[in-house]
């Protein structure tokens, strides 16, 4: 007990702290049954147990006294004074920098096809799932079939699966955990023309290519797509961006984001956007009514109007368990604003002593 004492004074009162999510490493110190623990100098001593022990165990089974670890940080500091940490999330990050790299340097891969869908191909790498949309494919490989049918497409596709394709990494997005390939030869020159055509601001018209559960690409010219992430698909909740948007529709869309020879849009940023309606209206400490929308490993996300939603954190009902008892989907209950942002789109509620009673 002197010992961890001495331990959470000595990281209180150090120059520095860990950030939250930053990989960070050092040697094995002692090993438990239960618990992995790493020296963290100049911050502390870091810790693995829990579900981050179970999940990193074939990894830690095989770690001695010593040993460098390179672990991510998931908490700065618990309640004994120790920094969690978790290898599991580290190995993840160390990838997605990897496939950073691939996609900056263009880095052909040669990846075999898992699966086939109506919009394109499902590679994996690195144990992460990608997609490779049929517009992205070479012009031999690209399902050429009468009237544009769906089946026809689909099934031309299928012929794909078990065959390794040679393809470069076109986009990353880490927080969905997908990557998306292109098998095309992507010229860097010529791509860097075709997309100098686009600005910040661009309003395009343009035509749904493929629909995936992280968003929709739109055919914005003859030899070039852009993605819009499920974020910008509308300011309300978008759980499936099929329910939306169809093969072959046209759209118009606003361009976010013109760089690394790829191009952003957002169909929301061309609607209104509704936390206007509450900018210099709502403030901390004010009551509102909300709707339950979704549970998340956070809590429950909550809606006082369409597109206008913030979090209600599980810790203010003790567990996520607790918060899932008192709060049902679907259903409204009076709220708290404990942190409003209109700019920024940011908002956090506190359950009424009613609702948390």
């Amino acid at each position: 007990m002197q010992n961890e004492e001495q331990l959470k004074l000595a990281i209180e009162s150090g120059p520095f702290r860990p950030e939250l999510d930053a990989l960070i490493e050092g040697p094995v110190i002692a090993i438990d049954k239960a618990a992995i623990y790493i020296d963290l100098a100049p911050y502390g001593t870091g810790i693995i147990y829990g579900r981050e022990f179970l999940n990193a165990r074939d990894i830690i089974k095989k770690a001695n006294i010593g040993d460098i670890v390179k672990a991510k940080v998931v908490s700065v500091e618990n309640d004994e004074g120790y920094i969690e940490l978790s290898l599991k999330e580290a190995k993840q990050a160390l990838i997605w920098n990897e496939a950073e790299i691939a996609m900056k340097d263009k880095i052909v891969l040669e990846l075999p096809v898992k699966d086939a869908n109506k919009g394109g191909l499902i590679l994996e790498w690195q144990g992460i799932q990608g997609f490779l949309p049929a517009s992205q494919l070479k012009p031999e490989n690209y399902p050429r079939v009468e009237d544009s049918d769906k089946d026809k497409i689909l099934k031309e596709l299928k012929k794909l699966v078990g065959q390794k394709l040679h393809v470069i990494i076109f986009s990353s997005l880490p927080k969905e955990g997908k990557l998306i390939f292109s098998e095309k030869d992507n010229n860097p020159e010529e791509r860097k023309e075709m997309v100098s055509k686009f600005a910040v601001g661009d309003v395009v018209d343009a035509t749904v290519a493929g629909i995936v559960d992280f968003g929709v690409f739109l055919k914005i010219s003859d030899s070039l797509e852009g993605l819009v992430h499920i974020s910008e698909l509308d300011w309300g909740l978008v759980e499936d961006p099929r329910t939306l948007f169809k093969l072959g529709q046209k759209i118009q869309a606003k361009v976010i984001e013109v760089k690394d020879g790829k191009v952003s849009l957002s169909i929301k940023a061309l609607k209104e956007n509704p936390w206007t309606e509450y900018e210099g209206k709502l403030k901390k400490g004010d009551t509102v009514k909300g709707v339950v929308i979704k549970f998340n490993k956070h809590g429950a996300l909550v809606s006082i109007q369409e597109g206008v939603a913030g979090l209600v954190h599980n810790s203010l009902f003790g567990t996520e368990v607790k918060l899932r008892e008192k709060l049902e989907l679907g259903k409204t209950y009076p709220f708290s604003i404990t942190l409003f942002d209109a700019k920024e789109h940011r908002m956090t509620l506190a359950p009424a002593e009613a609702v948390a009673a």
